[in-house]
Parts: C-alpha cells; sequence; structure tokens
C-alpha cells in the first residue's frame, strides 16, 4: 500500500469541500484530462508527478481549508497516491497550477488565488477560461498568467506576446488559448502532444515511410523494367549488327574467292604468255639460223 504524505488526518480530507459540491461542465472536464495527458508525454523521460483536484495545506491545522488546484505539477517527485499534500511536512510546492474558470469560481480564481499560491512557493499560476461564450470578466483574456517574485513573495502577471500567448519557464512551453482547449507549444511553436497522438503521429509516420517507400520500390521496378526493355532493345540491335557483320564478312569471303580465282587466270595467263614468247623467239632463232631475218618479214 502506498505511504501517506502526512500524518494529519485533515478534516477535508473526507468532508467535501466548496468546490466539491459544484458540478463540472463537459469543456472543463474534457479540458483538464487533456492538459494532463499533455503534461504526462511532455516530463514522460522525467521524475514527476502530476495531481488532479488534489487537496493542499500549508499547516498541520486539521481544520485548514485546502486550496484544491485543477492541476499541480510537482517537479522531481515522483507521483504518489495520496489523500492530500502537506507543505508542513516538508513536501514541495507544486512548480506549477492551473485553474479552469467556470462561472462560480473565476473570481476566487482570478483575485484569491494568485495570493494564495504565492504564499505556497508556487512558481507558475495560470487560469483559463475555456466557456464559450467566455465568461463575462471585465475584457479580460481567456487566458491568465502568474509569475512568483521571489523576493516579494508575490505573484505577478505575465505579459502575453502578440498573439496572446504566455511562456512557462517551468513548462518550458508556450500556452495557447484555443477556444475550449488550452495548448502547449515548444520554444519553436511544434505543438505539444499527448502519449496516444504521439503515438498516432508515429504510426502516421510510420505509414508515411512505408508509403514512401513503397513509392520508391515502384519507382525503381520502373526504372529496371524500363532499363530491361532498352537491354532487350540493345541486344536485338547487337544481334542485327552481328547477322550484318556476318554478312559482310561472308561478302568479303566471296570477293576474296572471286578475287584468288582472277588471280589465278591471271597466272595461268602469263605462264602461255610466257610459253608464247619463248615459242616466239625459239621460232625467231631458228629462222636467223637458216639465214632469215625475222624482223624482215
Amino acid at each position: 500500500m502506498a505511504k501517506e504524505l502526512n500524518k494529519v488526518q485533515y478534516y477535508y480530507d473526507v468532508h467535501p469541500t466548496e468546490e466539491d459540491l459544484m458540478g463540472e461542465t463537459a469543456w472543463h472536464d474534457s479540458l483538464i484530462d487533456y492538459l494532463k495527458a499533455v503534461l504526462r508525454q511532455l516530463f514522460r523521460e522525467r521524475v514527476c508527478a502530476i495531481y488532479g483536484n488534489l487537496n493542499f495545506y500549508q499547516t498541520r491545522n486539521p481544520m485548514e481549508y485546502p486550496v484544491a488546484p485543477d492541476i499541480a505539477v510537482i517537479k522531481g517527485i515522483a507521483y504518489r497516491y495520496t489523500r492530500s499534500w502537506a507543505l508542513a511536512s516538508g513536501e514541495p510546492a507544486p512548480q506549477v497550477v492551473f485553474e479552469v474558470l467556470s462561472e462560480e469560481t473565476w473570481k476566487k480564481d482570478m483575485r484569491e488565488k494568485p495570493g494564495k499560491y504565492a504564499s505556497m512557493g508556487v512558481q507558475e499560476y495560470f487560469a483559463y477560461d475555456p466557456n464559450e461564450p467566455p465568461i463575462r470578466r471585465g475584457g479580460a483574456p481567456r487566458l491568465m498568467g502568474w509569475r512568483l517574485d521571489t523576493q516579494r513573495r508575490e505573484m505577478v502577471e505575465m505579459g502575453a506576446n502578440r498573439e496572446g500567448w504566455l511562456w512557462s519557464e517551468q513548462l518550458e512551453s508556450w500556452l495557447v488559448p484555443d477556444e475550449t482547449y488550452l495548448r502547449l507549444y515548444d520554444q519553436d511553436h511544434q505543438l505539444r502532444l499527448t502519449g496516444e497522438e504521439a503515438q498516432a503521429q508515429r504510426a502516421e509516420i510510420a505509414a508515411g515511410q512505408v508509403e514512401a517507400a513503397a513509392e520508391q520500390a515502384k519507382a525503381a521496378n520502373e526504372r529496371a523494367e524500363v532499363a530491361i526493355r532498352q537491354a532487350e532493345a540493345a541486344n536485338e540491335r547487337f544481334e542485327v549488327a552481328i547477322r550484318q557483320a556476318e554478312a559482310v564478312v561472308r561478302q568479303a569471303e566471296a570477293a576474296n574467292e572471286r578475287f584468288e580465282v582472277a588471280i589465278r587466270q591471271a597466272e595461268a595467263a602469263n605462264e602461255r604468255a610466257e610459253v608464247a614468247i619463248r615459242q616466239a623467239e625459239a621460232l625467231a632463232e631458228k629462222l636467223r639460223s637458216l639465214g632469215i631475218n625475222p624482223d624482215e618479214i
């Protein structure tokens, strides 16, 4: 069984507070669940306790009326199952608290809670109005924030940027009003996700990578098919060239054979001519021996 944080039996741990008796709107409940999921994902690799509607006490007086922020973020402390949180027992104060405004609580949330949270040592306090239409609060923005001035021990209202965003040093995030939701963005303006959203995003990225790989494989296959067709066409051209070369070789061989025949015929004619010349010379010599000059015949 989880160990209790304190031994004091606080009255309001077993009796309802004024907030306990109030109903919560659907968007109030949805917003708190969403913010807690985002914060759990944000601190998933760090030691941090995130509580919703937990009673916080500053003294050991069992009748002390607690404050129970809609969300409390206590960094450096592991989550523990407990009925309440006693600062007088040496437990640290939350670094960040959130309150979601309603018609019944907005005056306390905006006028009294900053002082109460300052006395507890809370570093940052944010109040958000998710109601539609917004609660009439003298033209105040949906999102307001306070940061603890440690020297004066009081909350100082934060200044928003032009878009109405507030920077949380403790959460290292921009807090951004989004009608019924309060979003968190990192310093690069990337939306901080819930664990479920992060898992869905990873699955979507993985599916995209698979799809991209399939497209790349398809494109590579198409390129391979084109290369095969080009290779086949080149092979056909090569075979045609071989056949043409073989035809040329055959023609050259036939021409060579004809040339050799012509040479042999020429050699035979030359031999006949030489025989005829020798016969003519022999005849001429014989005529001369008979006293006949062949040149005068």
